[in-house]
């Protein structure tokens, strides 16, 4: 949902919170905004509503998503201005949008905000966001939807059949969330911190969450400031038959423990582990840890590796 993620890092931008995670990355950021980005800014205000229509919880890439935003009809965006402006402090530039030129400006300033806000650490961010749906998977497996939704965000969110009670610090409240058969999008998000309910979102209301509360250091470090290191010794390291077997058996098996791992690669559960250990120290995998069992997963990196060694 790169859109989506881009509203919630538009906002976090412009937020002093967060500061130990995200204010190295305002103060490299916040210098070279363009004049496009700051006025899409002006829609996207650091709490309160923005249109939903420019940053939908849909899949694509951001190019295909934000193409699609400019492509929306006139008779959307004044549903959409009509319904919210009159009960909200919306922006007075939100009632420009239904002028298309006016719009594709706005579409050029969110190109310009994700390539500076998300582009340099996105596939950091897919990584995990692809470990998180691992484990929500895990979960519905063993204890259905309700443990699903009772562990996604324990600190805010509870499901008390026949409702999603969610919990939102910023005013101390808990809301009901009613299902009514429409179904539930689960977002999970790098940027933020809370739970954040999007009633208006179609066909069906999403809840976005932090996500990576297994992985605290590396929600902690997606951010920082790249540093120098040397990779030579950790991808020398993965040449062999055995630990490119370790790689192709979790790029088969998505999710698999290391117990799993072991019987797939047809080595020993320790000899699994001590693989599994380079192969994450090299950026090819991730793993994060559900209950007691270590879960491993292909990075992006390890994805293109075995790509490029298939061609």
């Amino acid at each position: 949902m790169p859109l989506l993620e881009l509203k919630q890092a538009a906002r976090a931008l412009q937020r002093p919170d967060q500061t130990a995670r995200l204010g190295a990355w305002r103060q490299r950021t916040l210098p070279h905004l363009s004049a496009s980005a700051r006025l899409a800014l002006d829609l996207i205000p650091p709490v309160g509503w923005s249109p939903t229509f420019i940053g939908p919880p849909q899949a694509g890439s951001p190019a295909e998503l934000i193409e699609q935003v400019r492509a929306t009809s006139p008779g959307q965006i004044q549903t959409a201005l009509t319904t919210i402006i009159p009960s909200t402090g919306a922006p007075t530039s939100t009632r420009h949008l239904g002028d298309s030129a006016f719009l594709g400006r706005v579409c050029d300033g969110l190109s310009d905000l994700y390539e500076l806000l998300l582009a340099p650490y996105w596939q950091k961010i897919v990584d995990a966001f692809t470990a998180d749906r691992l484990v929500r998977m895990r979960q519905v497996l063993h204890g259905g939807v309700e443990e699903m939704l009772s562990h996604a965000n324990p600190k805010e969110m509870r499901w008390n059949s026949p409702m999603l009670e969610i919990a939102t610090p910023g005013d101390n409240n808990i809301y009901d969330l009613h299902l009514e058969g429409r179904g539930l999008l689960l977002v999970p998000s790098m940027m933020l911190a809370r739970t954040v309910i999007h009633y208006d979102a179609e066909p069906q209301p999403a809840v976005t969450y932090p996500v990576s509360q297994n992985q605290p250091l590396g929600r902690l470090t997606t951010f920082a400031p790249k540093a120098i290191t040397h990779t030579v010794e950790p991808v020398a390291a993965l040449l062999g038959h055995t630990r490119a077997a370790v790689l192709t058996a979790i790029a088969e098996h998505p999710g698999c423990s290391t117990k799993e791992l072991s019987t797939f690669a047809r080595i020993s559960p320790s000899s699994a582990s001590e693989h599994a250990t380079i192969l994450r120290e090299a950026g090819l995998i991730a793993t994060i840890r559900h209950r007691n069992t270590a879960l491993h997963s292909l990075t992006q990196l390890g994805l293109r590796l075995l790509d490029h060694t298939s061609e």
